[in-house]
């Protein structure tokens, strides 16, 4: 039977997971919004500019990091795949770092 203090850390590990999962499912939906938007041209409205100003302020910080990295395509950008592919592989290391405690 495992001691108190043993269930107290798994408990403590699996809501930190929880956690970062989240903010990370957020975070990739966020991106994926924001390429969506930058598709498409939707009608000015108030609050339509506040939704892409926000996520232009969420979003381009971590993109701008693969665009400097990756060359410029043309007309493609690939830095929005090779943020979500690196996102995923993130919350795919976190799972397997948190996995030994649960």
């Amino acid at each position: 039977m495992p001691f108190q203090g043993q269930l107290v850390l798994n408990d403590a590990a699996s809501t930190a997971n929880t956690l970062i999962d989240t903010f990370l499912w957020v975070y990739i939906l966020l991106l994926f919004v924001y390429v969506l938007l930058s598709w498409v041209r939707l009608p000015y409205t108030v609050w339509v500019r506040r939704l892409t100003e926000f996520l232009r302020d969420v979003c381009e910080p971590y993109l701008r990091i693969f665009r400097r990295i990756l060359p410029p395509l043309g007309p493609l950008d690939l830095s929005p795949v090779v943020a979500l592919l690196a996102l995923i592989a993130l919350m795919r290391v976190v799972d397997a770092l948190f996995a030994h405690y649960s």
